[in-house]
């Protein structure tokens, strides 16, 4: 079994510290590194991490935490290069994506075979200065920012890996911070529903199981569904604003939406468990909590 840890870390410089002391952890996907939580990892962990260090005060990184397996990274080129070496990935946005080659290390007959790993991160973005920006709606945000252009560009960065046919024989496993709300209902007054759907269906489409984390692979779960999600929602929280995280430092009661996702190639899924560690460990120095991801 490999033991993968997905994480937005908010760019603390304990994460790292707190990745350690998880001992049966292989691989962490981290997303908002930011530069000063890499430079704390830097001389630990040295080339077993990929990140940009000038594009972005934000980005995504993988990092390989033990010996029992080997990680080849892919380093990030603009898409539009006409051949790709084979240690790349053309990226559309390198603040968005981090890709790896996972080999667990070790034979037997229960071994795992090699998978590719994606650490995703949609981050916002904004219209051009001349589009017209629609107006903000009663009680919630201003929705002219959006997320489901930059996940797109994701999946279809992550496309280049699978092919035109016969998705299912792929060994694929995308986890992170999509910015998202999984089924967002009509009313939601943080999410356009029409457009944050097409980022799950397109997943689907691509042969990529939704894998949640969904209840009760959770530690937590709200006692009611916030506003904007069904009634008979299986989101988790996994993100948390700052009244909320003083509300579960404080009292261990733990409110919030669900932002981040794990997908895998059809078939491949049927080995890989996911569970939300939504609790006040969990999240630990960040806003958003830590995803254990077992691939067997």
């Amino acid at each position: 079994m490999v033991r993968i840890v997905c994480w937005n870390i908010n760019r603390s410089r304990d994460a790292f510290l707190e990745l350690s002391e998880m001992p049966d952890v292989d691989v962490a996907l981290l997303q908002e590194v930011g530069k000063g939580a890499a430079g704390a990892m830097a001389s630990t962990v040295g080339e077993q991490v990929a990140w940009n260090w000038n594009r972005s005060r934000m980005w995504p990184a993988i990092v390989r935490l033990s010996d029992r397996v080997r990680v080849d990274l892919f380093t990030p080129v603009a898409p539009e290069r006409d051949v790709l070496p084979p240690d790349t990935i053309a990226v559309s946005d390198s603040r968005t994506l981090a890709a790896a080659r996972v080999t667990p290390l070790g034979g037997g007959k229960q071994a795992v075979e090699p998978f590719f790993v994606f650490s995703m991160y949609a981050r916002w973005l904004y219209p051009h200065p001349q589009a017209e920006r629609s107006p903000t709606r009663q009680g919630g945000h201003n929705l002219y920012a959006y997320t489901d252009g930059s996940a797109h560009r994701i999946i279809s960065d992550i496309s280049a890996f699978i092919a035109h046919t016969a998705p299912s024989s792929h060994r694929l496993l995308a986890a992170g911070d999509l910015n998202t709300i999984y089924r967002a209902a009509d009313d939601s007054r943080w999410e356009n529903p029409v457009r944050a759907r097409t980022v799950f269906d397109r997943m689907q489409v691509l042969g990529l199981e939704f894998l949640g984390p969904q209840w009760p692979d959770a530690e937590r779960r709200t006692e009611s569904p916030l506003p904007g999600t069904p009634k008979d929602t299986r989101n988790v929280p996994t993100h948390v604003v700052q009244g909320q995280l003083r509300r579960m430092r404080d009292h261990d009661v733990v409110t919030g939406y669900q932002l981040d996702y794990v997908f895998a190639s059809r078939g491949f899924h049927d080995g890989v468990r996911v569970h939300a560690m939504n609790d006040a460990l969990g999240f630990g120095t960040s806003d958003h909590c830590r995803i254990r991801i077992d691939v067997q």
